[in-house]
């Protein structure tokens, strides 16, 4: 079996797997960082976004073989202490519900306020589109989006 070297939350990994196993499997079965949801496993819900050298990912859709070398982030490695002002911003607002989608919804959430850090209400709801929440707490993850850019400006 083939092995493949990346970093993962600023720490250098080698894992063993067969070419065309999703990340996603790497960072729950070998790596244990669960915090990275299974959603739909066809790249259709986003609860699985990472950051790819530094870019909002799918890692249902991302084989490893491709991560040669590459940054990996994931939700445990957004911030050491969970003080992300996204973070904050979703506890503040009381967003979860069932809290499935949440790890994808704010990693997207940050990547797209890296992009967009004075972003509008419209730019918000565009920016999180691809983001299915089964609860439909739509409008609480933007107000937490833009509480956070305000946190973060």
């Amino acid at each position: 079996m083939p092995s493949y070297t990346f970093s993962v939350n600023k720490n250098e990994v080698t894992v063993n797997a067969d070419a065309d196993t999703p990340l996603l499997w790497v960072l729950r079965d070998e790596l244990g960082l669960v915090g990275t949801k299974f959603g739909c496993g066809v790249g259709q819900c986003g609860a699985c976004i990472i950051h790819l050298d530094g870019n909002a990912n799918l890692s249902c859709l991302l084989p490893v073989s491709q991560l040669q070398g590459k940054s990996i982030t994931t939700i445990e490695g957004l911030s050491e202490n969970g003080d992300h002002p996204l973070q904050q911003a979703w506890k503040e607002l009381d967003v979860p519900q069932c809290g499935y989608c949440q790890a994808g919804q704010i990693m997207a959430a940050a990547s797209f306020l890296k992009n967009n850090p004075n972003p509008s209400r419209e730019q918000i709801r565009d920016g999180m589109n691809g983001n299915i929440c089964r609860c439909a707490s739509y409008n609480r993850i933007e107000k937490a989006v833009a509480l956070a850019a305000k946190k973060m400006s």
